[in-house]
C-alpha cells in the first residue's frame, strides 16, 4: 500500500495486532498516537498540541527509571526545568556533579518526607569541604523552591539553615613577587608565558582567554563576550602582551594553541596550567588568581570601582571588592594621605 503524505514528525505504521497507527515521533519528545484520522481540523489540532510540546511532552532524562516522590525524580524534572536550562553550559556541569553526588547518596528517598535536622546531619558531615557543603545547600534550596512549585511540600526544610562561614577569600591572587617567580621559569616566546600574560593583562576568565584570536583584535583593542555573563568589552592591549602577540601566527584560530595544534577547552587549559604553576613552584597559585591580580594592580594604581569593572567586567562593588581585596593597604594609604593632607612630600623624607 503507497504511504500517504503526512506533515513532519508524524508517520503511519501496523502495530502487532494488524491494526494502521499513526505517530508523532520528535527527538527528544515523548511519542503522541493520533485519534483522529490525518488532514481533519481533530487531527491537525493534535499535531498543533505535540509541536507546542503538551501532547508530545519533552523527555525527562532519567524519569522513567526513578521511584515517584523521589530526589531521584525531583532531581530529573530539575534537569528539564527553565531555572536549569537557562544556566550556561559550564554552570550546568557543575551544578549537575553536586546533584549526582548527592543523588548518589540519597535519590531513593522520599522529599516529602526529609526534615531540617537531616538537611543539618548531612551539610554537618561535610564539615571537612565547607565550601562543598555550601554549594550543596545552594542546590538543595533550588530543589525545595521546585518541590512547593510542585506541590510535593508545604515548607521548606532549608529555610534559615546557615551556611558554614568561610575564612578563605577563594582563590589565591598572586603577588608581584610570585609573579616575577613563573616569569623567570617560563621565559618571553614560550606557551607558558603567553597565557600569564593574556590573563594578567586583559583581566579575564580562563574560559574567555582560551577563545581570544587575532580576529578579536581591532584598533588596539581585544574585544571580550564573556561566556559567563555575556559582558560585551573593549580592552587597552598592553604594551607588554602586544609584544608577545606579535610572534602569534594571525592564521590561528586562538592565541593559546595546544601542543596538538588545537585550541584549547577552558577545563583542558585549566589543568595544563596548573602543571606550569607547578613547575614554577607555585603551588597554590592558579589561572584564575592572576585575574585578581590583574584587579589588585588596577586597584593600587588608584582606580575606581568603576573602572575595575571596565576590564573585568563585574557589575557589582560587592564583586569587585571580592577581587580587589588583597590591594596593597600601605600603598593604598600612602595615596589617600597624599590625597587629603599634600603628605606625599613629607612621606619621602622620612
Amino acid at each position: 500500500m503507497k504511504q500517504r503524505q503526512l506533515p513532519r514528525y508524524v508517520s503511519e505504521f501496523r502495530d502487532r495486532h494488524g491494526k494502521m497507527r499513526v505517530r508523532f515521533r520528535r527527538k527528544g519528545r515523548e511519542p503522541h498516537y493520533f485519534r483522529a484520522m490525518p488532514w481533519t481540523p481533530d487531527f491537525m489540532a493534535e499535531y498543533q498540541s505535540c509541536l507546542i510540546g503538551v501532547s508530545a511532552p519533552a523527555v525527562i532524562p532519567g524519569f522513567r527509571r526513578t521511584v515517584p516522590g523521589s530526589f531521584d525524580e525531583l532531581i530529573a524534572i530539575y534537569y528539564s526545568a527553565p531555572a536549569f536550562a537557562g544556566l550556561k553550559p559550564s554552570t550546568r556541569t557543575t551544578y549537575r556533579g553536586i546533584l549526582e553526588r548527592f543523588r548518589a547518596r540519597h535519590g531513593s528517598k522520599r522529599v516529602c518526607a526529609i526534615e531540617r535536622q537531616h538537611i543539618l546531619s548531612i551539610l554537618g558531615g561535610m564539615s571537612e569541604t565547607p565550601a562543598a557543603s555550601n554549594n550543596l545547600l545552594d542546590r538543595l534550596r533550588g530543589l525545595m523552591r521546585l518541590a512547593l512549585d510542585l506541590g510535593w511540600r508545604k515548607d521548606d526544610p532549608t529555610h534559615r539553615v546557615s551556611a558554614y562561614r568561610l575564612d578563605s577569600d577563594g582563590f589565591h591572587s598572586w603577588t608581584e613577587e610570585e609573579i616575577g617567580i613563573f616569569e623567570a621559569c617560563h621565559p618571553v616566546g614560550s606557551r607558558s608565558r603567553l597565557a600569564e600574560t593574556l590573563l594578567l593583562y586583559t583581566g579575564q576568565r580562563r574560559s574567555d582567554v582560551v577563545r581570544m584570536g587575532w580576529q578579536h583584535i581591532s584598533d588596539h583593542r581585544i574585544s571580550v563576550a564573556q561566556l559567563k555573563t555575556r559582558e560585551r568589552l573593549q580592552i587597552p592591549i598592553h604594551p607588554a602582551l602586544y609584544s608577545l602577540l606579535e610572534r602569534e601566527p594571525r592564521e590561528n584560530p586562538t592565541f593559546l594553541m595546544t601542543q596538538y595544534n588545537r585550541s584549547f577547552s577552558a577545563a583542558g587549559f585549566g589543568n595544563w596550567f596548573r602543571v606550569r604553576c607547578d613547575e614554577a613552584g607555585l603551588h597554590h597559585c592558579t589561572a584564575h588568581g592572576l585575574r585578581k591580580a590583574a584587579a589588585r594592580r588596577l586597584a593600587e594604581a588608584g582606580c575606581t570601582n568603576k573602572q575595575i569593572m571596565a576590564i573585568t567586567g563585574h557589575k557589582t562593588d560587592k564583586e569587585v571588592g571580592r577581587y580587589t581585596a588583597a590591594a596593597d593597604q600601605i600603598r593604598l594609604a600612602d595615596q589617600a594621605m597624599a590625597q587629603a593632607y599634600g603628605m606625599e612630600r613629607d612621606l619621602k623624607t622620612v
